[in-house]
């Protein structure tokens, strides 16, 4: 039997170049109980996979960019739901049954949050994500809501509202993958919406072996140095900068991410509009408290389809 819950969120799922492992998801999530639009968007996938996904799945909606976008490819999923929700899925994850139903109630009970970023339990061991973790312990101020406070939440696992989506403009496509949601985040809070970690929202994690994972190190560091210059005020800005800088000499690759860094700086500069005190102060009780859970940068996972 149908609930008013079906159907009022869409799933929208990024791959690239994962054609086994996106068929399996999309196997998974077609046999979810209850009636959830799928969008998948291919991210310029060269191994074959539109084919395979228009061959087995010919009822879901396939969007095919020509060429890699990494997060902001999500926009184009988003343009196609016609739901008030939208549920977004990579490859390697797989929402539980019920958690949908769950994720909109709490949407549908709570006008004023604009995501609900959920559980991830990781592998075969259900292993909770550390993302996860830190979340569930967010220094920020409960305010009545119904989980815990945040001020980031993973692209990948989280169910978002629609015009809360649209309000912001989506993902910023130069940002490409690695901390995207930061920046997001900081708009959404920003503007009155609140985000909050849910437990009871559980989606399943996989992680694929095929990622380079030093570029997205070096993606990560100089995304949070551009969004700090694109939204936070000047001493806030020249702090992350040190910190990304300190972090980047650590891991061996000061010199090309700077470069990169320094090289996009003016573009990101053009679109800097300081976010409130208010806001910032938020964000730096969590600077405040880094390396305790609930810290910014625990707050955005590094968890990527790019």
């Amino acid at each position: 039997m149908k609930t008013q819950l079906e159907g009022r969120a869409t799933i929208v799922v990024l791959t690239h170049n994962r054609r086994m492992q996106v068929l399996g998801t999309l196997d998974y999530l077609h046999r979810l109980p209850g009636r959830w639009p799928i969008v998948v968007v291919d991210n310029g996938s060269t191994d074959g996979t539109p084919r395979a996904i228009a061959t087995r799945f010919p009822s879901i909606m396939l969007i095919r960019a020509n060429r890699n976008m990494g997060a902001a490819a999500r926009n184009f999923g988003v343009a196609y739901a016609q739901t008030p929700y939208v549920a977004f899925c990579d490859d390697d994850t797989q929402w539980e049954p019920g958690a949908l139903e769950r994720a909109v109630s709490l949407l549908d009970n709570s006008p004023s949050v604009a995501v609900v970023s959920a559980c991830v339990q990781v592998g075969a061991t259900r292993r909770p994500d550390p993302t996860c973790l830190s979340m569930a312990q967010s220094p920020l101020a409960r305010e009545h809501l119904p989980g815990p406070q945040l001020l980031g939440f993973m692209a990948g696992a989280c169910v978002m509202r629609t015009s809360a989506f649209y309000e912001v403009g989506g993902y910023w496509p130069p940002l490409f993958i690695g901390g995207e949601e930061a920046l997001m985040a900081l708009d959404l809070v920003e503007r009155g919406w609140r985000i909050v970690y849910a437990d009871d929202v559980i989606t399943r994690h996989f992680p694929s072996l095929s990622r380079d994972t030093r570029l997205r190190e070096r993606l990560l560091i100089r995304n949070a140095i551009w969004v700090a210059w694109m939204r936070r005020p000047l001493r806030a800005a020249w702090h992350e900068t040190n910190v990304q800088w300190r972090a980047a000499r650590e891991r061996g690759i000061a010199w090309p991410t700077m470069v990169q860094m320094i090289l996009g700086l003016p573009r990101a500069l053009r679109y800097r509009k300081v976010i409130s005190p208010a806001v910032e102060s938020m964000r730096a009780l969590l600077d405040i408290t880094a390396g305790s859970p609930g810290t910014a940068g625990s707050q955005n996972s590094d968890r990527r389809t790019a």
